[in-house]
């Protein structure tokens, strides 16, 4: 009986037939099942990936792994992402995952000694195109700050001042809903909030003139009735019991203010930190500084933030180059 998670053998079908490779492929099949532990599916997909190379192979004479060389590998690569090779082009997500498998396969045979090289070590899976991160417009934003303010009674004190502190932050929401009061500074020259991001890495952010005036409101008119039902804590942000704010309460309150703003735009709280960063920087603001301020490792992660639309960067580039007007 098959161990948990192993396939049981089964004789090789017809699109299973790899010509003279089929022999060393099923021993590396057999390897990913019974040592590494690889799930059924999984190996299905493998099986797959590597009989469609190895037929790739033959057509260009190579009946040994031996003779593969790092040529044949990229051209295959090509091949699959354009389908020319006669099977289905795929996306750059699945001729990565079958890169990864040539890989594998390649690697196991030079570690058994059944071949003096791996052809396949150089090769890089096709890269991915990166999204952008969703961001809202600042007319969006209004929406959503009036959608909140809507909230019935004291939660729309609350909720107003949420809202202002996750877009005048760029905090995340785990980084809102941990806040307590004594991280809040709300000196108008001077105005801040502590954060503790991930690893409890400390950063302290500026805040503006709004976020300033709605926490104000929250803290004298709202806060101290929302307390007055718990057991006294220091979090920023409580519940209608007194108790602080949960990541899946504040996230019912952004679905709620988009609802009453009339927003049709999916809100969540990390559409709020990226639009805080996109907005910082359409206005002029230096990646390293919105580095600081997200509270990002590395600037890397912050230029995801920095592509621009053709049409800005005509602007840049009218506004910038000598040789553009004239």
């Amino acid at each position: 009986m098959p161990a948990p998670g192993q396939e049981p053998p089964r004789a090789a079908a017809a699109d299973d037939d790899a010509g003279p490779f089929t022999g060393v492929l099923r021993q590396y099949l057999a390897h990913l099942g019974i040592e590494r532990g690889l799930s059924g599916h999984t190996l299905g997909a493998y099986r797959r990936d590597l009989t469609r190379y190895a037929r790739f192979l033959l057509t260009r004479r190579r009946t040994d792994l031996e003779q593969v060389t790092e040529a044949d590998v990229a051209a295959y690569v090509e091949a699959i992402r354009a389908g020319s090779d006669g099977g289905r082009a795929l996306s750059a997500s699945s001729a990565a995952r079958a890169v990864v498998a040539i890989r594998g396969w390649h690697k196991f045979e030079a570690m058994e000694g059944r071949t003096t090289h791996n052809p396949a070590a150089q090769i890089k899976p096709p890269g991915t195109t990166k999204r952008l991160p969703k961001a809202v417009s600042v007319d969006q934003v209004d929406q959503l700050l009036q959608g909140a303010s809507a909230a019935p009674g004291v939660l729309g004190l609350r909720d107003r001042a949420l809202v202002e502190v996750l877009y005048g932050t760029g905090a995340r929401i785990s980084e809102a809903v941990g806040l307590s009061v004594d991280d809040v500074v709300l000196d108008r020259t001077a105005a801040s909030v502590r954060l503790f991001g991930k690893g409890r890495r400390e950063r302290v952010v500026p805040m503006g003139r709004f976020a300033v005036q709605a926490l104000e409101a929250y803290l004298v008119q709202a806060r101290p009735a929302l307390a007055s039902k718990g057991r006294g804590n220091t979090a920023l942000f409580l519940n209608q019991r007194g108790n602080p704010l949960s990541r899946q309460s504040a996230w019912a309150v952004l679905q709620q203010a988009a609802e009453r703003g009339g927003m049709t735009a999916r809100i969540s709280p990390h559409t709020l930190r990226h639009s805080y960063a996109t907005h910082l920087l359409a206005g002029g603001a230096d990646v390293r500084v919105v580095q600081e301020l997200l509270g990002h490792a590395s600037v890397t992660t912050t230029q995801i933030y920095t592509h621009l639309t053709p049409d800005a960067l005509r602007e840049v580039y009218a506004a910038a180059h000598p040789r553009a007007l004239g």
